[in-house]
């Protein structure tokens, strides 16, 4: 059963909703082509080069927690990341193109920018200041110095109920509104539609 989408999944939601995202050039070409964009297991092995197998791991984690709140299409494994605004779209850059979509409440989810930096470093998601510093001295306690100890090292093994707070913090990604919604929000979305692309901004050197 997917969650009821509270907190940050209920705010200012809107349908359909404007979005811009930054793509290679070869992006826009498959929207006109085919109809559909999805991204792509190459596209990330080519972007992350050495760290790709951590950021599709990562990546397919985000994917099955975002199905308790969409429903993901079959077959899409990776999000597509999205401004929520155009003050703070990615302008296109040589071999890009920025493109502003229009997409349906029921194909995106929003998405504390924050938050997912914390887990793409294995950090512990905090509720607040207070949590952060009450999680901060429980990790003072185990003779931790930080949280990606539990992951990196062997201390996992030895503290697997905090290795698990960690992790399940994360699920906050999709809940906890960030401190400051015009640098800390952004939406993903699992594919792109020809049919939702209002405009395709080229790199204009």
């Amino acid at each position: 059963m997917r969650q009821t989408a509270e907190n940050l999944q209920g705010r200012a939601r809107k349908d359909p909703t404007i979005f811009w995202t930054r793509q290679v050039t070869e992006v826009a070409e498959e929207l006109e082509k085919t109809g559909v964009y999805r991204v792509k297991k190459e596209y990330i092995e080519a972007k992350n080069d050495t760290i790709a197998d951590y950021y599709l791991k990562l990546y397919r984690w985000f994917t099955r927690e975002a199905g308790r709140y969409i429903q993901i299409p079959a077959g899409c494994e990776y999000p597509i990341w999205m401004s929520v605004d155009e003050a703070s779209m990615l302008r296109p850059t040589e071999g890009t193109v920025t493109l502003k979509v229009e997409i349906p409440a029921s194909e995106y989810l929003l998405c504390n920018y924050d938050a997912w930096g914390y887990c793409v470093n294995y950090w512990y998601v905090p509720l607040d200041d207070a949590d952060k510093e009450a999680h901060e001295a429980e990790l003072r306690r185990y003779g931790l110095s930080s949280d990606d100890q539990l992951f990196l090292t062997d201390k996992g093994n030895f503290y697997p109920l905090l290795k698990r707070k960690v992790q399940d913090s994360w699920k906050r990604v999709f809940t906890l509104p960030p401190a400051d919604a015009s640098a800390g929000l952004v939406a993903t979305a699992w594919e792109l539609r020809r049919e939702w692309v209002k405009e395709v901004m080229p790199y204009e050197g």
